[in-house]
This record gives C-alpha cells, structure tokens and sequence, in this order.
C-alpha cells in the first residue's frame, strides 16, 4: 500500500456524523494526494454551514496525521456542487420513496392510545432508548402533531435537522434517530392543521427524513382515531400496533377504538401495554382492553414518580435509574418486542 492509498483508507474510517456514513463513502474527499511526509486533502462538505463542519475536519486531521509517514496536512475545505449534493441524496435515498412501507427490512412499531394523558410518549421515548441500549438501530417518528413531547422528553427541544437539498437529517438523542414537528414550529406556536396538511407532514416525515438503515422505527401517534391514525395506516399497513392505557377498566372501550381503526388499515395490533400500575387509577384496565383486542398484555408499567422527573429533564430513566421500577419493566418490554418474531404480512415472499 502506498502512503497516499494508507491516507485513504484513514480517511474510509471517518464518518459523517449526521449521515453516519464514511466521508469517502458518501464522495466527500475527491482529492488525496501526498508529497513526501505532506498530504493534501480536498474536503467537500454536503451544505454551507453544515452543522458538523468542525467535527468532520478535526477527525480527518486526527485520521490523516496518525499515518506513518505523514507530519503535516494541508487540508481544502470546499461545499458540494448542488449536481454533487443531488447525487448524494438520490444515491442515498435510493428509487423507493416510502422506504418504510410493506417489504421493508425494518420493524415499524405504531404506538397508539384511545385518549391523551396515559403516559402514551413517554413510554414511546424510553422504549426507543431503551432498544438503542440494546444495540439496534433506532428511529423514532414523533406523529403527534398537535401535541409534540418527544423532543422534551429525550432532552433534545432545541435541536434542528439539517437539510441536503431535499434531503432532512434527523437530530440523533441517546443513540435514537428522532422527527417532530416540534422541531420545525417557534416555541409556544401552536399547530392547527387539517387533514391534507397532516396527510402531507407525515407524508414527508417518512420518505424525506433520511433515517438509514434502521432496526426499528417507532411511531408516536396521536391519541384518538384522526386523520394521523388514519394516513399512517394507509402508508404503513405493515406497521405493528402496541396499545397504551391505563389501569381504569372504564378506559378500556376508549382505548380498544384505536386499535380497532389500526385493524381496518391492515395493520397487526400486538399487545397491549398497561401504564401507571399501581397507582391511584383502579385495575383490570389492560387486561380488558387486550382481551377485547385478544392481544396479550405485553408490559405493566408501574406509576413512578422518577418517570416524570425524568421527563422533564429530558433524561431517560432506563439509562439513569435502571433499577426502578417502571425502568426495569419498560427494558423487559424492549426485550420482548425485540425477540418477538414478525409476521410476513405485507413482505414479499422472494
């Protein structure tokens, strides 16, 4: 290998940390020549302004000056040309424009409720982090429009995507790829859409947020049965449904409606999950409405008072407090989605 070849395949260990690809990968370096112990590298970087700029050139300094043989670099740093940014993204996007529709690789996981105030998003948060801690590859699709929380409760309510022509990259939290319209609206704006407008975001939330390869996607969705419930079930009829209620038994009619409209879509409905056991809000709730669905109940979630706390430090308790409680059972729950095998439902056979 030549000294100019062990510059390269220095420069194929850097990655894009919002792409999470190598630079070389994704044309970033059309240059690398060297001249004695000096190498020079041309950088091309994806948009002006690109967020990770500082990051992007430190590593390539650190990779390029650890190859014996090289002391210095002289390191240009330029932008893509807008035909080299759109190639980026058509290469990276790929021909299918839904990438999360029936006969994809990855698990999509619809999160639902039949009312609000259930614990709905956050249980949707600590779940996603939790299957991050176990090493897939996470994202999570924040589809409550009118009533956002993801981004506060994974502590990330300032961050913004980036955006590569038409391309948006999601902010990573905890080793999860996140989207919400949070992240697009002034902070105390409300948001009050109708149904093609909802039809639209959710439309772009899916095909152009560039999340990878994913794992597994989750979805939080409004609670009810409106328009997002309805539009993500016609995209998505591959989707797998967990319900989310509490212990009241007179929840249990509120909350089987979600699930039934999951079904009408073609979506598969799992199991239930109970949250707030224990608590001040009765019994025999989850148990109702997954006997209504004939669904196994899939998780109890004890009410702790550290979930909330947690929350509103943006915090996730299963990385902070793993013995608590409600901790322990939203990992065992991550455990148990993540061995549960998937139907064949909407995947082609060859």
């Amino acid at each position: 290998m030549t000294t100019a070849d062990a510059v390269r395949a220095a420069l194929a260990r850097v990655q894009d940390p919002e792409i999470r690809r190598p630079i070389t990968e994704l044309d970033m370096v059309p240059e690398v020549s060297v001249e004695g112990s000096t190498a020079r590298v041309a950088l091309r970087l994806t948009i002006v302004g690109c967020p990770a700029a500082d990051r992007i050139e430190q590593d390539v300094r650190q990779a390029v000056l650890g190859v014996p043989g090289i002391s210095a670099l002289e390191l240009e740093v330029g932008v893509m040309t807008p035909t080299e940014r759109e190639a980026l993204v058509t290469r990276l996007r790929g021909v299918r424009r839904m990438p999360f529709g029936p006969g994809t690789l990855t698990r999509v996981i619809a999160i639902t409720s039949g009312k609000g105030g259930v614990g709905k998003s956050t249980v949707t948060a600590e779940l996603a982090v939790a299957l991050a801690a176990r090493g897939l590859t996470v994202g999570l699709v924040d589809a409550d429009v009118f009533g956002f929380s993801i981004p506060g409760i994974l502590g990330i309510g300032d961050a913004k995507p980036t955006q590569v022509g038409d391309m948006i990259l999601p902010p990573v939290a905890h080793g999860v790829k996140v989207i919400s319209i949070g992240m697009f609206v002034d902070d105390g704006t409300p948001v009050s859409w109708r149904g093609p407008l909802l039809h639209r975001t959710m439309q772009q939330f899916l095909s152009d947020v560039y999340f990878g390869d994913l794992d597994v996607l989750l979805l939080d969705l409004p609670p009810g049965t409106g328009d997002v419930a309805i539009t993500l079930g016609q995209l998505l009829p591959n989707a797998e449904v967990v319900v989310v209620t509490t212990p009241q038994a007179a929840a249990a009619g509120v909350a089987e409606r979600s699930g039934l409209v999951a079904r009408q879509t073609g979506q598969t409905v799992i199991g239930v999950v109970e949250n707030m056991t224990g608590g001040v809000f009765g019994s025999g709730g989850g148990d109702e409405v997954a006997r209504r669905l004939d669904v196994p109940v899939l998780a109890r979630i004890p009410l702790s008072a550290a979930v909330t706390s947690a929350g509103d430090a943006g915090a996730p308790l299963v990385l902070g407090s793993a013995a608590d409680p409600a901790a322990a059972a939203v990992v065992a729950l991550a455990d148990t989605l993540a061995a549960r095998g998937r139907g064949l439902a909407g995947r082609p056979l060859l």
